[in-house]
């Protein structure tokens, strides 16, 4: 259970880029648009070498129930498909696709027709939108709960936890009206009446602005969180919002509570507006290996590579690269990699932001117990871990661990327990599939 208070962390903001306003990155000359962009199955394309696409136009998609379909963010011509291993170790493939720079946009590009529920739910499954502030959870099936009618309050995630990134920060300042009108959409068809916006309070200019448009609306709330590690974790926002506690095993739905991102919201205002799907992405650039940190409108699919080309290069040599923040995010070796639907920040940190740190042993501090903010305790798991011990792993709870890695932060062993928690939840699948 969480404490009655958020326990988490301090860890420094180094929010370079909270006063950035966001640019546009020019059409770059390719993109690699990846099958696998969500939580889930990945697509099967719908285009072959030599086809022509346009902007909008689908060129994936699953039968798959956790799927969400995929389309081009630039006009141009298919020129294959490219195999690759994902950071996280999934095989996947890109589709290659030549911008012509023109910017076509597809016919097909139109506002959907939506006056019901479920025509608003399909409506959002054809968008491609996934969870933009986390795993990449299809959008169409969270907003679809089987207890709907027992859901009452939408907590809108503005919280922007993790070190460096001001992407959703810029979106409630530059956008705060599309944000208010998604949340607006989602509780029409919804039915939902409560609203709560978690944002951190070190992001004041924000927290202004949003009280000031929802000034007059009975249910709506803007909520003013602690800027304490990890705020914007799902269970937490959720807790510090409403205070209801997520039980074990169980969705938001099941505690009444629908969780979306701000800049999710604000995508659901501008499709059913325009039509456009999901083809484009802010993403703070930023770390001490970048030479011009900015926060950056890209096309999806655009190669890493080609948006710290844009941000003025490398000032100096990377020895960690990032896709996410420095807490939660994904180490990758290459920065050929492209941008995905949830990737929300794009980090370069050279050698004396990133050294090498040796573990030493386990002193039994308790430190990672004080600081986990659902009550683990990290070095008992990491015990029953090497032991192969299942049901101590059980009753340690370590399904609960959300991988924020507050255990890891604080541990003056620097022992790495957040991946041996990701293991042990391995294990625990594995042995109950025997």
């Amino acid at each position: 259970m969480l404490r009655k208070h958020l326990n988490g962390i301090h860890v420094p903001h180094h929010k370079n880029t909270s006063d950035c306003a966001t640019v546009t990155m020019p059409v770059p000359d390719s993109v690699a648009i990846s099958l696998l962009q969500h939580m889930g199955a990945p697509d099967k394309p719908l285009v072959k070498a030599g086809d022509e696409v346009k902007v909008g136009q689908l060129i994936a998609d699953s039968d798959a129930f956790l799927s969400a379909p995929i389309h081009s963010s630039v006009s141009g011509v298919v020129k294959g498909f490219e195999d690759y291993i994902t950071p996280t170790g999934q095989r996947t493939q890109s589709i290659i696709i030549e911008a012509d720079k023109l910017q076509t946009v597809s016919e097909t590009v139109a506002p959907p027709h939506v006056t019901n529920r479920q025509e608003f739910i399909s409506a959002i499954q054809r968008s491609g939108l996934v969870g933009l502030g986390g795993a990449g959870f299809p959008a169409h099936i969270k907003l679809n709960p089987k207890n709907l009618d027992e859901v009452d309050t939408l907590v809108v995630n503005g919280a922007e936890c993790e070190p460096y990134i001001t992407a959703d920060n810029r979106e409630l300042l530059e956008n705060g009206e599309g944000v208010l009108e998604g949340i607006d959409q989602v509780c029409k068809y919804l039915d939902i009446k409560a609203v709560r916006i978690g944002i951190e309070d070190n992001k004041p200019e924000a927290i202004a602005h949003m009280k000031q448009l929802i000034a007059g609306r009975p249910g709506y709330e803007v909520k003013a969180l602690r800027a304490r590690y990890p705020q914007g974790a799902e269970k937490v926002i959720i807790y510090e919002c409403t205070g209801r506690v997520v039980p074990e095993g169980k969705l938001p739905a099941d505690a009444g509570v629908l969780v979306m991102n701000v800049s999710s919201v604000a995508f659901v205002a501008q499709y059913l507006k325009t039509g456009m799907p999901l083809i484009n992405k802010r993403l703070t650039v930023d770390g001490s290996a970048v030479k011009e940190p900015k926060n950056v409108l890209v096309p999806i699919g655009t190669r890493m590579i080609d948006v710290i080309n844009f941000c003025g290069g490398y000032k100096s040599e990377p020895r960690l690269l990032l896709m996410g923040g420095p807490m939660m995010g994904t180490a990758i070796y290459d920065d050929t990699y492209s941008v995905i639907k949830n990737n929300n920040a794009i980090l370069a940190f050279d050698k004396k932001d990133a050294p090498d740190i040796q573990e030493t042993a386990c002193i039994r501090c308790g430190r990672c117990v004080n600081a986990c903010p659902i009550n683990l305790m990290p070095a008992a798991i990491e015990r029953a871990y090497k032991l192969k011990d299942v049901e101590s792993l059980k009753d340690l709870k370590v399904n609960l661990c959300m991988e924020c890695g507050c255990c890891a932060f604080v541990c003056p062993a620097k022992r790495n327990l957040v991946q041996t928690n990701k293991l042990s939840k391995k294990l625990l699948r594995e042995s109950s599939k025997k």
